[in-house]
């Protein structure tokens, strides 16, 4: 082991002294790795910053996992024997009902530790009227507590506090402008079932979402139950989960244990996560194409190399050293161009990144793990090393005295 790591010194030893006689082609090569590196860097927590910003904005107003009672069927009654049954069947329009023994269900999902949060909510469509002022809104029942958990409320709040309870409601900030309404108003609210409330503006909240802070109207989950016909029942219980992109798994796991329609926000949010994978389609081919050009430009300096010293590989190989050992002194020079070119690479992307967060346009927040920096550094030497096998078979390949006879 001893003699393993003294030939490697002296490898090493003379890779660095080619590198250092030839200066100039050592410094442009190893700056090209770092730009290429600094690009991969920079565009990869580009990307990422951009994607969570999206996610978070999507689930800021949203469950993870939503479960719901299951679609009505019509009942089609079977033919008789022997004969044949044509049937047109038009779906069958669902009213609003409560899902069965949604207590129980609560409580099974409490204790599941897949799930952060469970929040059951009562919700259904209504009209909101001030004076002439008339607007469809969608009333959401909830226990204020468990459903801070799903949607953090009191973050989104502009004015006023966060409660509801005895005709007390919380309503969205493109609804308060559309009615003319703020904090202390009052606000009468019609369902078309004979079961109106006048009710009190205690807050308003700006969700981000033009169509929720128009539509929303928060209220205490008892008083929606009542005005919406459905006692002591609710229509919709919402999940939270940690690892947010096995929401489809983990909704089929829930759909199969309570027997419920489970939706996940990748469902519901198709668009965006096909904008997503696109994303991360085009970043991998941006890093793909980065390291070509990288390993291309790390190959064509080794192999000036090889041609330039020729006699010196010829000398040594006269010397005793092995093809192999021939063949490492050029692999541990392309190890090196990656290593170094990473370094400068990463220290640029961090002054990329620091500029784009002071003086970009604030839209989101690029951060830049240790893990990223350490995989572009893996990468790039990795890379090197793979671009120098070329030219250090052909160095290792050399005859002794043809390559002493080179002029």
């Amino acid at each position: 082991m001893k003699n393993f790591f003294g030939r490697l010194w002296i490898e090493a030893t003379i890779a660095m002294s080619f590198l250092r006689e030839g200066r100039a082609q050592s410094l442009m090569i190893t700056v090209g790795v770092a730009v290429g590196v600094a690009v991969i860097i920079f565009i990869t927590a580009l990307v990422q910053g951009l994607q969570s910003n999206l996610i978070e904005n999507t689930l800021g107003t949203q469950a993870h996992i939503r479960l719901l009672s299951p679609d009505e069927v019509n009942r089609v009654i079977p033919p008789k024997a022997g004969t044949v049954q044509l049937v047109q069947e038009d779906k069958r329009p669902q009213r609003l009902r409560s899902i069965n023994n949604w207590q129980q269900v609560t409580t099974t999902l409490d204790q599941l530790p897949l799930l952060t949060a469970v929040s059951p909510t009562v919700s259904g469509p209504a009209f909101v009227r001030r004076g002439d002022a008339l607007e469809s809104v969608a009333l959401v029942g909830t226990d204020l507590e468990r459903y801070q958990k799903i949607i953090p409320l009191e973050e989104y709040l502009i004015s006023g506090e966060l409660r509801v309870g005895a005709d007390d409601v919380l309503i969205g900030s493109e609804l308060a402008k559309n009615l003319g309404v703020q904090v202390g108003s009052k606000l009468r609210i019609e369902t078309g079932q004979q079961n109106n409330a006048v009710v009190n503006i205690v807050g308003i909240f700006d969700l981000g979402v033009r169509e929720l802070d128009a539509r929303y109207v928060y209220l205490d989950l008892k008083q929606a139950q009542s005005l919406l016909s459905l006692p002591g029942g609710v229509t919709v219980i919402d999940l939270t989960i940690a690892d947010i992109f096995a929401a489809e798994d983990i909704a089929a796991q829930v759909g199969r244990l309570t027997s419920l329609q489970a939706e996940s926000w990748i469902e519901t949010n198709s668009q965006l996560m096909n904008a997503l994978s696109a994303q991360s389609l085009s970043t991998n081919m941006i890093i793909v194409f980065v390291a070509i050009s990288v390993a291309f430009g790390i190959a064509s300096v080794l192999s000036v190399s090889v041609v330039q010293r020729t006699r010196e590989i010829g000398i040594l190989r006269a010397t005793g050293a092995t093809r192999q050992q021939i063949l490492r002194i050029f692999l541990i020079q392309g190890a090196v161009f990656g290593l170094l070119g990473s370094m400068l690479g990463s220290v640029a992307s961090y002054a990329l990144v620091w500029v784009f967060n002071t003086f970009g346009p604030g839209l989101f927040y690029i951060p830049v793990s240790a893990n990223l920096i350490m995989l572009a550094m893996l990468l790039a030497t990795l890379t090197g090393i793979l671009a120098a096998a070329i030219p250090s078979r052909r160095a290792a390949a050399l005859d002794p005295v043809v390559a002493i006879r080179y002029v």
